[in-house]
């Protein structure tokens, strides 16, 4: 049996000057198929490129996921899609928008 998802839109709502985009520029919206609310803030998080793909290393444990934008309640609203424009039918995952992986710089070549 396959899990229920729902589409969740993740919207920015703070300003593009805001000192909380510092650390993480803004992807814009982005649809997700997800379980909850919550989990969409994961869904889009895990889109993003992160340090154990590249080879750097963060300055606190083996992931940056949780220094995630989407994770930031002040930076990102998540929203409940009932527009019926995207399938709740499908795998977990970036249904549309665009999720930057270019916030980090990879010094392979």
């Amino acid at each position: 049996m396959q899990e229920k998802l729902k589409i969740y839109r993740l919207v920015p709502n703070a300003a593009p000057d805001d000192p909380n985009w510092q650390n993480s520029p803004p992807h814009g919206e982005v649809v997700v198929r997800a379980r909850t609310a919550g989990d969409a803030r994961l869904v889009a998080s895990a889109a993003e490129l992160d340090f154990t793909e590249i080879d750097a290393s963060p300055s606190e444990g083996n992931s940056t996921g949780m220094a995630s934008a989407f994770r930031n309640e002040k930076l990102y609203t998540v929203l409940e899609d009932g527009s019926g424009r995207y399938e709740a039918e499908g795998p977990r995952g970036v249904v549309a928008g665009r999720v930057r992986t270019d916030n980090l710089i990879s010094t392979q070549l």
